[in-house]
């Protein structure tokens, strides 16, 4: 779950606080049976996680302090994608303050040689500060998460290597979207510019934010600014040295979300289409391209574009959002849509991972 975690007891190191870089044989070295947790994360199989660690903690297999917060991890994430956000607020209760010192590997030198830190996993620090906001109380949620920007601040303001600066940049640009969208969700915009301009003075062009600054930046109507924006990131696709399609994609986008503003939706619509033949698994382009043929009032090819995709890459394409217009056009389309729907819904079933909010179906 995250690279705070133990060298494997047999490979002594010299003593570091700073346990993002060290080397590990395999996951399983970091916690008890990791790499199958982590497999079934992969797949969508929280019912499934929410069973093995129950199992774990039912046969005492988890011996460590170490092993202990990986699993409260890794349960209360799960209760969380299954939407049973009290359940995994009492996992968090559980435990004490995140800064004490049961959760630093000093405080264990028998079974933690040396080594020093914090044990918590970031992603136990995220779920603090998130599950607030789906339990209904946006402000402690939201007071939570700059709390938690200031925690990764400090760490980057520390004298880690390179792979830990890397690291925690990352979190940084993390921990700034989920702001972003909180303030979004309540059209605070001017603080989102805010946001997204101080951390570009810090000297990070994260092209994602730089979108999303581009996006926030047309609906206050600044459509220069928008395109000084998506030009920045399409510069920064253009100079990549591994002309990753992700990146271009991210581009291409940006560039179709102006035509689309502009009602230009044949152009989108090609902009779209550039970027499935790059990445047939683009699900925000297949959605946007078939809400731009149903505004080109050709809604039997929207329809085709969206199940297409589900047939190709049910996995990826399987997206609420997808979902929620896929039935819409159903609607729009079909007098019988609901015998559609109905249809849909029960492979939804066969097919969707744990998480996937089944009800987006309105069945």
């Amino acid at each position: 779950m995250d690279s705070n975690s133990p060298q494997p007891e047999s490979t002594p190191v010299p003593p570091s606080s700073d346990p993002l870089t060290n080397q590990f044989t395999s996951l399983n070295d970091l916690a008890h049976e990791l790499t199958s947790l982590q497999d079934l994360a992969n797949r969508g199989s929280w019912l499934s996680i929410v069973d093995k660690v129950n199992r774990a903690r039912s046969l005492s297999l988890l011996n460590t302090p170490h092993d202990h917060l990986t699993y409260l991890a890794y349960i209360a994430l799960s209760l969380t994608k299954l939407r049973r956000f009290q359940e995994a607020q009492t996992e968090l209760d559980s435990l004490d303050d995140f800064n004490s010192h049961h959760y630093r590997y000093e405080t264990y030198p028998k079974i933690y040689h040396n080594r020093s830190g914090s044990m918590v996993p970031f992603s136990l620090r995220w779920l603090h500060a998130l599950l607030p906001i789906k339990l209904g109380n946006r402000q402690e949620g939201l007071d939570r998460f700059y709390l938690l920007l200031d925690f990764v601040r400090e760490k980057l303001n520390g004298n880690g290597n390179d792979e830990s600066v890397k690291v925690w940049r990352k979190r940084e640009v993390f921990v700034v979207n989920h702001i972003i969208n909180q303030h979004l969700s309540n059209k605070e915009l001017s603080v989102c510019i805010d946001l997204i301009d101080a951390l570009i003075s810090r000297g990070n062009l994260d092209p994602v934010l730089l979108s999303k600054l581009g996006y926030v930046q047309m609906q206050i109507g600044d459509l220069d600014g928008a395109n000084v924006s998506f030009g920045k990131v399409e510069k920064i696709a253009s100079e990549s040295v591994d002309n990753e399609s992700g990146l271009r994609n991210l581009a291409s986008r940006n560039k179709a979300l102006v035509y689309l503003v502009g009602k230009d939706y044949l152009s989108a619509v090609r902009e779209y289409d550039e970027c499935i033949e790059r990445d047939a698994m683009d699900y925000v382009a297949i959605n946007n391209k078939a809400i731009c043929l149903m505004y080109l009032r050709d809604l039997a090819d929207s329809i085709k574009v969206l199940e297409s995709s589900l047939e190709r890459v049910p996995t990826v394409a399987l997206n609420e959002t997808l979902i929620v217009n896929l039935c819409s056009m159903y609607e729009l389309a079909y007098v019988n849509h609901s015998d559609n729907k109905r249809t849909l819904n029960n492979w939804i079933a066969r097919v969707a991972p744990d998480d996937f909010d089944s009800s987006c179906t309105r069945v």
